[in-house]
C-alpha cells in the first residue's frame, strides 16, 4: 500500500531537458495507474475523511455508504455529491472551518477562502504538509507547460484570499524558477507592471486572460509592443474560460508572441492546477493521481462516457486538512481519453472549461454559453477585447443584446460593417441577438475576472408582478 498522504522529496528536480516531472506516473497505462495509484489513494483518502470529518461521517451515514464499500472506481459513484452550499451551511454551524477540518489549528499553515461575491465566503484551512503537496503538484504541471528553473514567472493577479496567485507562486518556487509576485488591483499598478515587465523581461506570465488583454491594450496605448518589448514565451491562466476559447487564445498568442496555456479548477480543490495544459496545447490534462476528476451527468451524478459533455466533480487524493470528496464544481466541459502528443496518458478537456453550469443561460429556448459569443467577437478583426452580454425581457420575450467596441483605428464608415458581421456570425451559431456598437473605451476593464453577463429579466418580472 502506498504511503498516505505522500511525502515528496523537496530536493528532487528533473533534468531541464526531461519532458516529465514523474515520467513513469505521467506516461503509465491509464488502467494500470487507476489500479495501482489512483484507487489505493482514493480508498485511503476516504477512510481518513470518514475518521476525521464530522461532515462526511454524517453525510455518508445518511446515504448508507462506508469507505470500505468502495472497492472499485465504479463503486465510488455511490458516494454522494458535496456542494458549496453544504460547505457554507456546515461552516455557519461550526465556524470558521466547519466540521470538515481534519487537522488541529497548530498544523495549519494558511487560511484562504472565497471572496463571497456570490454568497457567504467559504474558509479554507490549509495544513503545512498540504502546502508542500500543493507546491509539488503545481511544479509538475508548470513543468509540463515548459516552465524551467531559468525562467522568471511574473504573477499578475491578486494576492489575497484568492488561491490562484499563491498557487502559481508555490509551483514556480518549488520548480526552482524565479517568482516575480507583482500582484494586481492597486490603482496605477497596471502602468507600473508594464514598466517592470519591459525592464526585468520575465519569461512567464500568470493571471487571467482578461487582464492579459487589458495589460496589452494599455501597453500599446503607452507605445509598447508586448511581443517586442516584453520577453514572455509562456502565458498561463486560470480564473476564466478565455484561455481555452480558440479566438481568445489566438489573440493572446499573436499579441505577446508566446504560447497561451489553460489551467484551473476551483479554490476548494487546491492544488487547482490539476486541470492543466501542457506545452502541446491539446487541452487541459486531468492529473488524476492527485485530484480525481469526474465529468458527470447533472441529473444522475453518474460519469458520462469519454467524448461526451458533463459537469465537473472533483475529489482530493492527497489532502489531510480539508479534503473535498466528490465536490460539485459545476463547470462544463467535454472529456476524451486519447494519449496526448506529449506522451502523457491522462484524460483531457480538449476545449478546456468553456463555462459554468450556472453561467449558461437560456434565451428563447436556446442554450447560450458566453464563451461561444466571446469566440465569435474575438475572431473578427476590428473589435476590442471587451464586450458585454445583456439579457432583457420585453413583454414576454427575451432579448439578447451584445455590446461591443470597435478599435480606435476603425473608421466611422466601417462600424456598420463590423456590426453586421458580428450579428451574422452570431446568427449562424443559432443566436438571435441585437448588436450594439459602443465607443472605444466605453466598457470597464478588469484586472481580475471579467463580469460579462448582465441578466435584467428578474427586474422586468418584479416590475410586472408589482403592476
Amino acid at each position: 500500500m502506498l504511503k498516505w498522504p505522500p511525502v515528496y522529496d523537496a530536493g528532487y528536480h528533473p533534468a531541464p531537458d526531461q519532458d516529465y516531472w514523474f515520467p513513469e506516473i505521467e506516461t503509465m497505462d491509464p488502467a494500470e495507474r487507476e489500479q495501482t495509484i489512483i484507487l489505493p489513494k482514493l480508498q485511503q483518502q476516504l477512510k481518513y475523511a470518514y475518521e476525521h470529518s464530522g461532515l462526511y461521517q454524517k453525510k455518508w451515514d445518511a446515504a448508507g455508504v462506508k469507505p470500505d464499500d468502495i472497492l472499485t472506481l465504479d463503486d465510488f459513484e455511490a458516494i454522494p455529491i458535496l456542494t458549496k452550499d453544504e460547505l457554507r451551511a456546515d461552516q455557519a454551524e461550526q465556524p470558521p472551518f466547519g466540521s470538515n477540518l481534519c487537522v488541529s489549528y497548530q498544523e495549519l499553515a494558511r487560511v484562504h477562502g472565497t471572496s463571497g461575491t456570490t454568497g457567504k465566503p467559504t474558509a479554507f484551512g490549509i495544513s503545512k504538509s498540504d502546502i508542500q503537496r500543493i507546491a509539488e503538484t503545481h511544479a509538475r504541471v508548470q513543468w509540463a507547460m515548459g516552465v524551467r528553473p531559468d525562467d522568471i514567472v511574473f504573477i499578475g493577479s491578486f494576492f489575497s484570499l484568492y488561491w490562484g496567485s499563491w498557487g502559481a507562486m508555490l509551483g514556480a518556487e518549488r520548480l526552482g524558477a524565479t517568482a516575480f509576485p507583482f500582484g494586481a488591483g492597486v490603482p496605477g499598478q497596471t502602468d507600473r507592471a508594464i514598466e517592470w515587465m519591459a525592464t526585468v523581461k520575465p519569461t512567464v506570465f500568470y493571471g487571467t486572460p482578461s487582464y492579459s488583454l487589458y495589460l496589452a491594450e494599455r501597453a500599446k496605448e503607452r507605445g509598447f509592443d508586448p511581443a517586442r518589448d516584453f520577453n514572455f514565451r509562456i502565458l498561463f491562466f486560470s480564473g476564466e474560460p478565455g484561455a481555452g476559447v480558440p479566438s481568445t487564445r489566438k489573440r493572446i498568442e499573436e499579441t505577446y508572441g508566446a504560447i497561451c496555456l489553460d489551467s484551473g479548477s476551483t479554490g476548494e480543490m487546491s492544488p487547482w492546477m490539476t486541470d492543466g495544459e501542457c506545452a502541446r496545447r491539446q487541452g487541459m490534462h486531468l492529473w488524476q493521481d492527485v485530484v480525481y476528476a469526474e465529468l458527470v451527468d447533472p441529473a444522475t451524478h453518474k460519469r458520462v462516457p469519454y467524448g461526451e459533455e458533463g459537469v465537473t466533480v472533483y475529489t482530493h487524493l492527497e489532502r489531510n486538512s480539508q479534503p473535498m470528496i466528490r465536490f460539485w464544481a459545476g463547470d462544463l466541459s467535454r472529456w476524451v481519453n486519447e494519449r496526448c502528443a506529449c506522451g502523457r496518458t491522462y484524460p483531457r478537456f480538449p476545449r478546456g472549461i468553456y463555462g459554468r453550469a450556472d453561467d449558461m443561460f437560456i434565451v428563447r429556448g436556446e442554450n447560450v454559453y458566453p464563451s461561444a459569443i466571446e469566440d465569435v467577437i474575438r475572431g473578427i478583426e476590428g473589435f476590442s477585447d471587451e464586450f458585454r452580454i445583456i439579457i432583457t425581457r420585453e413583454k414576454t420575450m427575451d432579448e439578447l443584446i451584445v455590446q461591443a467596441e470597435a478599435l480606435p483605428e476603425v473608421s466611422a464608415g466601417q462600424i456598420g460593417t463590423l456590426q453586421n458581421e458580428l450579428a451574422t456570425q452570431l446568427k449562424a451559431k443559432g443566436l438571435r441577438t441585437i448588436v450594439q456598437m459602443l465607443a472605444p473605451g466605453s466598457l470597464a476593464r478588469t484586472e481580475f475576472k471579467a463580469r460579462r453577463i448582465i441578466d435584467k429579466r428578474d427586474l422586468y418580472d418584479r416590475i410586472t408582478h408589482k403592476a
